[in-house]
């Protein structure tokens, strides 16, 4: 049951068109995919995808699927070809246009749709820092960001304060996908809706604003700020962009193109209206194929200093790289430094936290005193003797890039049992295996005796 209050807010909001807004509840959920292009060609994946996917207009590689095709049941999700998202969800990132070689940041990330979009967008190339202020959720966005074999991004667990504090102008974009009443996910989730009230919209909209400032300091001069929720409140929508532009005047509401079914914002909604509301962008579950959302894309326009952190960590040194190094030498094409070379433009830097091996991404700030889950690519761990590699670095490997692979086919049983943590009977050469699914990396196996060994994390078997 739709709260009350809410119905009689929306009611004086829409008018007319409230009849068919309520009717929607009455429809299914839309669900959808985007595919993950730093791991999967878009055609060719439609192409063999043994689901049945129609295009989301607003993204170039989102599609619809049915309730019958269960993807996330599919081994190829474990293997990050693709992110499960609601499709209305897809838009944010596509507005923030993020490019190659830039420094972005997703300030309220979790669980991680909208971080690995803009990785894809990325192509491995630049500094992406993900952050997450609730520590089991940052946890759940680190994983997915492993999943989707993404190199260069930094999971952090921290307050937006504390960041605006350290990186203060250093931002080319950020993503401010903001905590909020959750309304336009009422028909999705049951929880968002009994848990709504005029209190919590209330409360929603000053948290956002204090957001938004720490992403105002930290976005640099001509930079991009893409802002969105999933909910209808006005308090939280228009009323977080006039109030932004109130307290930081320098930011300017840019033109973004509306597919059908899309509106832009609304000035009579909100007091103090700033110009040009319309050129935000309202969602509407009962004019398109998707659940509720808000965005608006701003431009910081005035001059200001950019504040850089130059200190960083030091290079894991002596007999421990040299494990590393063996192992690359044995298993991979391109050696230790040709690893460099994939990865951000080779600008990257090989860095110890504990046993831990990372790739951190070229120029990265210091992280000290931060909160880190994850400064960069896990490589593996050094233990006695010998260097062990991580599942994040196989999820992004693939295939051609070194020297044993054993490819198995969704359609037999055998992936089943490695997702489960299984061995099985194998030949070849001793050693690491890229173990792959329908040629996508999956995890890592190690070949002796006849058996290969199963190295998929327990923490992830199905089993």
């Amino acid at each position: 049951m739709l709260p009350q209050q809410f119905q009689n807010r929306m009611q004086e909001m829409l008018k007319e068109e409230y009849p068919a807004f309520l009717k929607s509840y009455e429809c299914t959920k839309k669900q959808s995919l985007r595919v993950n292009l730093l791991k999967a060609d878009k055609e060719e994946f439609v192409k063999s995808a043994p689901f049945h996917l129609q295009p989301v207009p607003w993204s170039p590689d989102g599609f619809y699927y049915e309730p019958e095709d269960q993807p996330g049941k599919h081994p190829l999700h474990e293997a990050g070809v693709y992110y499960i998202q609601e499709p209305s969800a897809m838009l944010p990132a596509v507005l923030l246009e993020a490019k190659p070689g830039e420094r972005v940041l997703d300030l309220c990330a979790a669980p991680g749709g909208k971080s690995t979009q803009i990785a894809a967008d990325m192509q491995g190339r630049g500094i992406l820092i993900c952050n997450e202020i609730h520590p089991a959720r940052a946890k759940i966005l680190s994983e997915n960001i492993e999943r989707m074999g993404i190199c260069n991004a930094i999971v952090l667990n921290e307050t937006p304060e504390r960041l605006a504090d350290r990186f203060a102008g250093w931002f080319d974009r950020i993503m401010v996908d903001a905590p909020c009443s959750g309304e336009g996910m009422f028909r999705k989730n049951e929880e968002a809706c009994s848990e709504w009230s005029e209190e919590n919209v209330r409360l929603c909209a000053e948290r956002q604003d204090a957001i938004l400032d720490c992403a105002a300091v930290m976005l640099r001069t001509g930079g991009r700020l893409v802002y969105s929720t999933c909910t209808f409140a006005p308090e939280e929508n228009e009323g977080s962009i006039s109030r932004l532009m109130v307290r930081h005047p320098e930011f300017t509401l840019l033109e973004t193109e509306k597919v059908d079914g899309m509106s832009g914002g609304v000035a009579e909604w909100t007091a103090q209206p700033a110009e040009h509301l319309e050129r935000a962008i309202r969602l509407w579950p009962h004019k398109l194929r998707g659940e509720g959302h808000f965005a608006a894309v701003l431009i910081k326009g005035k001059e200001d200093e950019c504040q850089i952190p130059a200190e960083r960590k030091t290079v894991k040194k002596g007999a421990d790289m040299q494990e590393f190094e063996e192992f690359c030498k044995d298993t991979l094409r391109m050696g230790a430094d040709g690893l460099r070379e994939k990865t951000a433009d080779g600008s990257g830097e090989f860095v110890s936290f504990g046993e831990q091996l990372y790739l951190t991404p070229g120029e990265m700030p210091s992280l000290d005193r931060l909160k880190v889950l994850r400064p960069g690519l896990h490589l593996g761990t050094f233990k006695k003797g010998r260097f062990e590699p991580s599942h994040a670095l196989a999820l992004f490997l693939k295939a051609e890039d070194v020297y044993r692979t054993w490819n198995l086919s969704t359609e037999d049983g055998t992936v089943r049992s490695y997702l489960n943590g299984q061995t099985f009977p194998a030949e070849g050469e001793k050693g690491w295996y890229l173990i792959t699914v329908d040629g996508y990396s999956l995890g890592w196996g190690k070949f002796a005796g006849g058996i290969m060994k199963n190295h998929y994390p327990k923490g992830l078997r199905k089993g």
